[in-house]
Order: structure tokens, then C-alpha cells, then sequence
């Protein structure tokens, strides 16, 4: 029996160990997937700013889906109060 607790101890410890050294491994991934990510949004800002140089009549950025349907983005709550009497 006492066999039996010191293989399990011993599995567990080996286990915990392996991932000790995954979770190591992902946190350093994370950590280069997070700045390779601002690095793009930084250079993505770089090139729209140069673009806007050389074309200032070019939209600064593309219409949202409320710009390209037409819908209204605000609507005063005193309009509907308004509106009801």
C-alpha cells in the first residue's frame, strides 16, 4: 500500500513538473504573439498616417455598417419625449 502512495506522489510530482515547464514554454509565446501584435498596430497606424500624406482626399478610415446603412447613431431622448405628446 505504501508502494502504491509513493508511485502516485511520484507521478504527480512528475506531472506537476511537465506542466511547470508548458505553461513556461505558452507564457513566452504569449508574450511574443502580444508584442508581434503591437508592433503590427503600430506599423499598421505608420502606413495610414503616410497614406493620408500622400492622398488627403482618401477617407481616414472605412465607414461603419450604421455610416453604410443610412441608420441614425444618436437619437436625443427629448425627441422621443416629444414625440409622444
Amino acid at each position: 500500500m505504501l508502494t502504491l502512495l509513493w508511485l502516485v506522489t511520484g507521478a504527480a510530482i512528475l506531472i506537476a513538473v511537465w506542466a511547470s515547464i508548458r505553461v513556461r514554454r505558452l507564457a513566452r509565446r504569449l508574450e511574443r504573439l502580444t508584442e508581434s501584435y503591437w508592433e503590427l498596430k503600430y506599423d499598421h497606424g505608420q502606413l495610414r498616417a503616410r497614406v493620408a500624406r500622400l492622398d488627403p482626399e482618401a477617407p481616414a478610415s472605412p465607414p461603419g455598417p450604421a455610416a453604410r446603412a443610412g441608420a441614425t447613431a444618436f437619437v436625443p431622448l427629448s425627441s422621443l419625449k416629444d414625440s409622444k405628446r
